[in-house]
């Protein structure tokens, strides 16, 4: 792409002109990644007047092509009945996943212009939890009884060609009239038996299905035993209600990592985009920085409670940012692996003083031999062994702190039903540089005659 001329000048360029067929045309010569930079830089007159222009398809296939977050506000900006006609034109996963990114009012007011099959699947959907079995599942799949023929499968796919060229079809299911998935069939299954056979004599009986309530955790868990090209989806009453793909667990279980990431970098309310409005993108992230302030402002009242005993042995400057940042960092494998197991299931949060157990003893280890490390290198640096004993000993203390309450964090925040990766970093950061400090100050007060010399 020559970056002289970039997509978007392009992009309005071709809007002046009206001409629908090159603007399809350029669209269609972008990836996905151009057309989602190329609408981000746009303003939202110039973004209105594109999809006016395009077919409520056209218009679907590039919604799709940009984050759901950005897609969601993009359709806000249309009108309702605009909106609803490319909404209905997008896969129903997709569909849900930008309508859950609504305000609630607009999303309503789209689906009182849908279609009213479309849109009652897609409440459906949108009663599940996004990162569940029913939240990822799409609901394009084809089904049919069990008394029905070869003939009749042939016949309705030939009838209905048009609608279910876009499906995602890799199987068949077979179900009772009650809607109770009974059997699978694959592709070649129906090419070969005759024409009058039943559909309950080639199925296979029993298929593998998942829960609409399974988690993420558990639907990976599953593909990674089966290698499926995707799983059905029935409800309590092993009714079908949709199909879910591998490829949309992969990209849920990206999806939380990246959420996971962001909560750590303190972005507070999902995913941020520059083309968000200015006081939107500022709320999300001084909603932690002005906490953190107050945080900050603990850690820094321990030294001024100590600040004649920093001014007297000025040395002790510069191995405080050493002290709380070691102990920081072993405080924060310990968060990790709490973390991860409580993912993985293999502990629970009743079971702190376990985990404290075995976190103690690694706590001691790592604490003495960082402790001495550091001790000897200050011992070395100004030849006062009180000034190692005063920074070492504070180091081996503050890493035990650290180590303890990194893993036992996860688990109290757990059970009082906050988000472990949200708290546990900024409460660990705070506790750690403040114990630090004051392990430091305090330890070098109960020798300052001897710590005189090197001030």
């Amino acid at each position: 792409m020559n970056e002289s001329h970039p997509p978007w000048e392009e992009l309005r360029d071709l809007i002046e002109t009206g001409d629908t067929a090159a603007l399809t045309g350029y669209l269609d010569s972008l990836s996905s990644q151009e057309t989602a930079r190329a609408i981000s830089r746009m303003t939202e007159d110039e973004r209105l007047n594109l999809f006016k222009i395009l077919s409520p398809k056209d218009a679907a296939e590039i919604i799709e092509d940009i984050p759901e977050k950005q897609a969601a506000e993009l359709v806000e900006e249309m009108p309702s009945a605009q909106a609803a006609l490319i909404m209905e034109e997008l896969d129903s996963d997709y569909l849900v996943d930008v309508l859950s990114e609504m305000e609630h009012e607009a999303s309503q007011a789209i689906l009182a212009r849908m279609d009213r099959e479309d849109a009652a699947e897609a409440r459906m959907m949108l009663e599940y939890p996004p990162d569940c079995a029913g939240g990822l599942m799409i609901s394009e799949f084809l089904a049919f009884r069990g008394e029905q023929t070869v003939q009749d499968v042939l016949d309705d796919l030939q009838h209905n060609r048009d609608e279910y060229a876009d499906y995602h079809v890799q199987y068949f299911y077979v179900v009772d009239d009650d809607g109770v998935l009974v059997g699978v069939l694959r592709i070649h299954d129906l090419l070969f038996p005759k024409r009058s056979t039943k559909l309950t004599d080639i199925m296979i009986p029993s298929p593998l299905a998942v829960n609409d309530r399974a988690t993420v955790r558990e639907l990976d868990e599953f593909f990674e035993e089966h290698k499926l090209f995707g799983a059905p989806v029935v409800d309590e009453a092993k009714r079908i209600v949709g199909v879910v793909l591998p490829a949309a667990v992969e990209e849920a279980l990206s999806n939380q990592k990246t959420r996971t990431f962001l909560r750590l970098s303190g972005i507070i309310g999902g995913e941020e985009f520059r083309t968000m409005p200015l006081w939107s993108r500022s709320g999300r992230r001084l909603s932690w920085l002005s906490i953190n302030i107050v945080l900050n402002i603990i850690a820094a009242s321990v030294i001024a409670l100590y600040q004649d005993t920093l001014a007297a042995v000025i040395t002790l400057a510069v191995f405080l940012p050493m002290v709380s940042d070691m102990s920081g960092c072993s405080g924060n494998q310990a968060v990790a692996v709490s973390m991860r197991e409580l993912s993985l299931g293999l502990v629970r949060p009743g079971e702190i003083i376990w985990v404290l157990l075995k976190e103690m003893r690694v706590g001691l280890i790592n604490g003495l031999v960082l402790g001495t490390l550091l001790g000897l290198i200050a011992f070395a640096w100004q030849g006062n062994p009180w000034l190692g004993l005063v920074v070492g000993g504070a180091l081996g203390a503050n890493t035990l702190v650290s180590v303890l309450l990194g893993g036992m964090l996860p688990l109290l925040l757990k059970r009082l039903r906050l988000d472990p990766a949200l708290v546990s970093s900024p409460l660990l950061t705070t506790v750690t540089d403040m114990c630090g400090f004051f392990f430091v100050l305090s330890f070098a007060a109960a020798v300052l005659p001897k710590l005189n010399a090197v001030g």
